[in-house]
């Protein structure tokens, strides 16, 4: 086969249009399987982050949405275990416009570099957040998106509360925190409110693993017969929670990258045939030169490997790519944009794939182009 490479890859350039219309039209089949078989990367990667986190999670037991009293936090730093308590509210914020989205959050600042001690909190940050009032913390992708720096005066227009607030942007958090948020003080944010005394969450750190379970018994136990009963659950068991939802939209995700893919092979293999069909005298030419059935028919069959191989290799370094960028689109899809890593297994998987689509989908029109008799194809030509 390697002696006929030359003919090969004259007959895939002889048609540049056509090749490269066909390529494109596999690379994009292969860039959109390629990135939605990666989504399931994303959901291990959330679980490694929390698998171990000493952090509790402290709901109110009828939802979310519903909140619990700023005053309950000294009763769970009473509980045994207990290191560290802060309370944390969500401040769905724009900055200048509409489309400048900013999740934000309010949280108990003199515990706040405890609690969150993986994220790797400068001390100066630390320390600036609890002395300045209006003080924030921000991670990197919004510090790098808004080109603030610190001792930014920032102003934040509330969307799920009417307010507007000025904040100072005391420190950056580090690559290990959360990217695309902004943390400011609760007591603070209470304020600007007119004093809301309540909580979204609370944030518990416990001294030591195994004493988990212990804590998240004693705290739904204070509270059993509150007016606002708590449900208290590790940071792992939060997110599991959470995952399995994502998880039913990554198998939907996983089913359509499917249908592309074979809507996709249909479309390589109607123009394959029709390929085969235009060349069915020239084939009949070369078999009557002494090339066998099999040798055109392979011929046929590695021209469309190349381009299938070409196709694949295209689609998945632009999945790649755009999963890299994923981080820098917080513009335009706020919290979405998360670090994804493609495992080598959807590359994989996505070149075998194209590679499959491109030789099967020359292979067969030219094994049925050349089953007639050299002479009866030369006579219908």
């Amino acid at each position: 086969m390697l002696t006929f490479l030359p003919l090969i890859l004259r007959n895939v350039t002889r048609n540049l249009r056509r090749t490269i219309l066909t390529s494109l039209s596999i690379a994009v089949s292969i860039f959109i399987f390629a990135g939605l078989t990666s989504l399931p990367n994303l959901v291990n990667q959330i679980l490694r982050e929390r698998a171990s986190s000493q952090r509790l999670v402290v709901l109110n037991k009828g939802g979310y949405f519903y909140p619990l009293p700023s005053a309950y936090r000294r009763r769970i730093e009473s509980i045994k275990h207990v290191d560290s308590v802060i309370g944390e509210s969500i401040f769905l914020a724009t900055y200048r416009n509409p489309n400048d989205q900013v999740p934000a959050l309010a949280a108990d600042p003199e515990h706040f570099a405890e609690v969150f001690d993986d994220w790797g909190i400068a001390a100066q940050a630390a320390s600036g957040f609890v002395s300045e009032r209006a003080g924030a913390l921000v991670g990197r992708t919004l510090m790098s998106r808004f080109r603030w720096k610190v001792g930014d005066l920032v102003i934040l227009h509330g969307l799920n509360a009417p307010i507007d607030i000025q904040l100072k942007v005391v420190g950056e958090l580090s690559a290990a925190a959360v990217g695309f948020v902004i943390v400011f003080r609760h007591d603070y944010f209470d304020e600007v409110l007119g004093h809301r005394g309540t909580v979204d969450i609370f944030w518990v750190k416990v001294d030591r693993s195994q004493n988990i379970p212990q804590v998240i018994r004693d705290i739904d136990e204070t509270f059993a017969n509150a007016a606002f009963e708590t449900k208290t659950e590790s940071e792992l068991a939060a997110s599991e929670d959470r995952v399995a939802q994502m998880r039913v939209l990554i198998d939907g995700a996983k089913f359509l990258a499917l249908i592309v893919v074979l809507a996709i092979g249909l479309v390589a293999f109607n123009t394959a045939a029709m390929s085969a069909r235009e060349r069915r005298r020239e084939m009949a030419v070369m078999r009557s030169l002494g090339f066998t059935r099999t040798a055109v028919v392979a011929m046929a069959a590695a021209e469309g490997l190349t381009l299938g191989l070409a196709g694949g290799a295209l689609g998945c370094t632009a999945a790649w790519m755009g999963l890299k960028l994923l981080p820098h689109a917080s513009r335009s899809i706020g919290m979405l944009a998360y670090a994804i890593a493609m495992p080598s297994r959807s590359i994989a998987n996505g070149i075998f794939i194209a590679a499959v689509i491109g030789a099967l989908s020359a292979f067969i029109p030219a094994a049925a182009a050349t089953r007639d008799e050299i002479s009866s194809t030369l006579r219908a030509v």
